[in-house]
């Protein structure tokens, strides 16, 4: 009886906790990506910065990314100068 009560206590915490980080890493996953600059500006007016480190190659910018790696991973193709700093204004 105490066997039976383990294994079914242990098939549940491995199936609950393998079941809870498929969702964690799909939520992960699941960045949006942006057509355009001008689409990207209206919700981050300063762009997006994959780290806080990266320094800007355009001279002056009016306001400060947002930095998110995966957000900036997502929209790549939208980093013209390739400074790490997706259309910054």
């Amino acid at each position: 009886m105490k066997k039976t009560a383990a294994v079914l206590l242990s098939f549940g915490l491995v199936f609950g906790c393998s079941y809870g980080a498929g969702q964690t890493a799909e939520a992960k996953t699941k960045v949006k990506t942006y057509q355009n600059c001008k689409a990207l500006n209206k919700v981050y007016k300063g762009g997006v910065a994959r780290s806080s480190k990266v320094k800007n190659k355009g001279g002056r910018t009016k306001y400060k990314p947002y930095v998110s790696k995966a957000l900036y991973d997502a929209n790549k193709r939208l980093d013209r100068d390739k400074d790490y700093i997706a259309c910054e204004k």
